[in-house]
């Protein structure tokens, strides 16, 4: 299928054939009919990725300061890869589509194959919308007015922030799509309405939809104008749909409006506001979230759970239902506010218009072209990217595949597996398009979103595992039945009962010898200079005492790996990497473990991001792990200390490390971070070739796990001891 996707570093707007997204529970597969190209956002959008990075970096003040704090953490090599990587990645275009079902996920109530449907997905011939934010087109709207259905729900949140009422005065400043349908909005609560904009064009719509206009490129003063139509009163409120930098327009709204009046900031403005305007009237000034309550809320979007409608009348799937309903009897005349329209095979030509002089308004991807062709042809799972080699005889390269393209398979993973010469047969993606870009990329012979088909495939050796942690258990155990070798991104799995059936199957297999090799991402132990501390470790008898600091940095509740479900919380999900790192350089079981976190604090939804455990081992050594999510960027994230033997080692985000009383040791500094994953998996695929014991013995896997588990559960007891929960 085609898929519109805009690189950020050039701007360049690319078709490629990309896989078919697969379908997943709360989500349904709308084959598009047609896409609305939003000539504001998606201008916006091609103006930032055709800048330089300097304006780039102009444009986003915050993350460059994140930036310099992460040079003076990481070094200055790794911040510049890991901005180049962010910048490389493919961004999906479109947000505003209509089409026909063609499959439906799990838990997905209301929908069924064959409907018509309107909703927020991309410029694609199949796209994947979570059910709460599309919904079914009624009889008499067209594919062509309802692919204007999300861009219309951005007017409809504007208009119910504004609240309107019969018979009052607004301004509508920019006559774009969203200003447009702004007005007849507007019209249609029996307002009267005056619409301010530069382009006689548009002017001239607002006139046919019945609005008053201001013409400013004919110097009218549009603050003079609204007080005369308002019969010297104010205007009751101002809606603001333009985009500049500038803050001026806002600043105008204000002097327009009466005593109490209203300001809502729809479109991207400046926001330097003049105090004594709004003080001396009481302006109410409101930006709008976009298509309403849900907007952005990954339990609304993403989990489909929406919010009860006696407490939350209109939600962005309700308002998106209103302007289709508006539509139907009328009242939004969506037609005349198309200007151009393209085939999806030339959607560069469309962005060429947007980016350009010529006049534009609401510009339709048509994918009649895509029509023509069956379902079973666009709904490919599969796109070839290259020739698969010829291989003969023994001692060629392990085939790897991926599962996951996410931000750290592209930027760390997939590069080291490269870098160690394997041979990269397929990556799987869920929506297709980070596959694409990852495949091209690497070299991967091809892309899909099939995971099942990786593990039927009788070339591929071994699958890498990158996905999101609730899925790491079920990949592991499926490779395992299907006799691949399979290395895992930290955590191995996220409840007890997950661990014990890997346990159960690998030990099955191992009795057969017939197990794979099993690997975690535990990449910090093959770092060069926590190996260097494990050779100076390896000549002390003596108990070690370990001191393991972790400036985590906050994360917000609703992210995904906050979620005991989704992400197992980020003990289990990260600091399982320290607990192996301790574990690794003092070279014994753990015989114990003792934890605490914070105590309950008003507005902290979590704590189990701010806590010690400390770790006792059967040598009589014992390490402490601060894990705190409390900290600042700017302080080192990891610090190391070791204590023994009247000897200390200090390792200082794997950049220096320090010896204190070493005889010939004295410090192993680096010039840019090295946590250790190439080395790591350079030894996971030099034992897959060789055939030799994976690097990490599987009882650790099991062990340090295992422990991740017994750590929560020993401080949700004591914070229960403690009445602290």
């Amino acid at each position: 299928m085609l898929q519109l996707t805009q690189s950020l570093t050039t701007g360049q707007v690319e078709i490629s054939e990309v896989p078919s997204p697969a379908v997943t529970s709360g989500t349904i597969l709308v084959r598009n009919h047609c896409s609305l190209i939003s000539s504001g956002t998606e201008r916006m959008l091609l103006d930032f990725g055709r800048s330089s990075y300097l304006n780039k970096a102009r444009q986003h003040p915050d993350k460059v300061k994140q930036v310099l704090e992460k040079v003076k953490t990481d070094g200055l090599a790794s911040t510049l890869s890991a901005v180049t990587h962010k910048l490389d990645q493919p961004v999906p275009m479109g947000y505003s589509c209509a089409g026909e079902v063609i499959d439906v996920g799990a838990d997905v109530v209301g929908f069924k194959i064959g409907d018509r449907v309107a909703g927020n997905g991309y410029h694609a011939s199949i796209t994947r919308i979570p059910q709460n934010v599309c919904v079914k087109i009624p009889d008499g709207v067209g594919y062509d007015e309802a692919a204007f259905g999300v861009v219309s729900a951005i007017s409809m949140q504007g208009i119910r922030l504004a609240q309107p009422s019969l018979g009052e005065c607004f301004v509508v400043t920019g006559l774009g799509l969203v200003g447009l349908v702004c007005l007849q909005l507007l019209r249609a609560h029996g307002c009267r309405v005056l619409g301010i904009d530069f382009d006689p064009q548009k002017l001239a719509l607002a006139q046919h939809f019945g609005a008053e206009v201001v013409n400013l490129a004919a110097d009218e003063d549009p603050v003079v104008t609204a007080q005369d139509y308002s019969r010297g009163r104010g205007v009751d409120g101002v809606i603001i749909c333009a985009g500049s930098k500038s803050s001026e327009m806002i600043n105008q709204a204000a002097e327009m409006c009466r005593m109490r009046g209203r300001v809502i900031q729809v479109g991207v403005t400046g926001l330097a506001l003049n105090r004594e305007k709004f003080f001396r009237k009481e302006i109410l000034l409101q930006v709008s979230n976009s298509t309403g309550p849900g907007k952005s809320d990954p339990i609304y979007e993403n989990q489909g759970i929406d919010y009860p409608i006696g407490f939350v009348r209109w939600t962005e799937q309700r308002n998106l239902e209103a302007v289709l309903d508006m539509m139907v009897v009328g009242k939004l005349d969506i037609k005349p506010l198309i200007s151009h329209r393209f085939p999806i095979t030339q959607a560069e030509e469309a962005y060429a218009v947007i980016g350009g002089s010529e006049p534009s308004l609401g510009i339709l991807l048509d994918y009649q072209v895509q029509d023509e062709k069956p379902d079973v042809v666009v709904r490919q799972s599969t796109v070839r990217l290259a020739d698969s080699p010829r291989l003969t005889g023994s001692g060629h390269p392990p085939s790897v595949a991926f599962v996951g393209s996410g931000n750290y398979a592209t930027a760390v993973l997939i590069p080291a597996f490269k870098a160690a010469s394997a041979r990269l047969r397929s990556v799987a993606s869920s929506t297709g398009v980070s596959g694409v870009h990852a495949g091209k990329k690497y070299g991967f012979e091809e892309t899909t979103t099939d995971t099942n088909r990786l593990f039927a495939d009788p070339e591929i050796d071994a699958v890498v595992v990158t996905t999101r942690h609730d899925s790491h258990a079920r990949f592991v155990l499926q490779a395992l039945v299907a006799g691949k070798h399979v290395f895992v991104e930290k955590p191995l799995c996220l409840t007890l009962e997950e661990l014990v059936e890997i346990e159960a199957a690998y030990e099955r297999l191992a009795a057969q010898r017939k197990a794979p090799l099993l690997m975690v991402g535990f990449n910090r132990r093959f770092a060069p200079q926590v190996q260097r501390m494990k050779a100076l470790l390896a000549g002390v008898r003596a108990p070690k005492s370990l001191v393991m600091t972790v400036n985590a940095g906050e994360i917000a509740p609703d992210h995904w790996t906050q979620s005991p479900q989704v992400g197992g919380g980020r003990i289990i999900g990260e600091g399982c990497h320290f607990i192996d790192l301790l574990r690794f350089l003092v070279g014994h079981p753990i015989s114990s473990v003792q934890a605490t976190m914070v105590g309950a604090m008003p507005g902290k939804a979590v704590r189990e991001d701010k806590m010690s455990f400390t770790l006792a081992f059967t040598d009589g050594s014992f390490g402490t792990v601060h894990y705190l999510a409390n900290g600042h960027r700017s302080f080192p994230k990891e610090r190391l200390e070791v204590f023994c033997a009247g000897r200390v080692l200090q390792l200082e985000n794997f950049r220096r490390l320090r010896g204190y009383g070493w005889p010939g040791f004295k410090r192993m500094h680096l010039w840019s971070q090295d946590k250790g994953h190439k080395a790591e998996v350079a030894a996971f695929m030099k034992a897959v070739q060789a055939g030799e014991p994976s690097p990490i013995r599987f009882e650790e896997l099991i062990e340090v796990t295992r422990v991740s588990f017994e750590i929560i559960q020993v401080a949700r007891q004591q914070c229960r001891g403690e009445r602290c929960a």
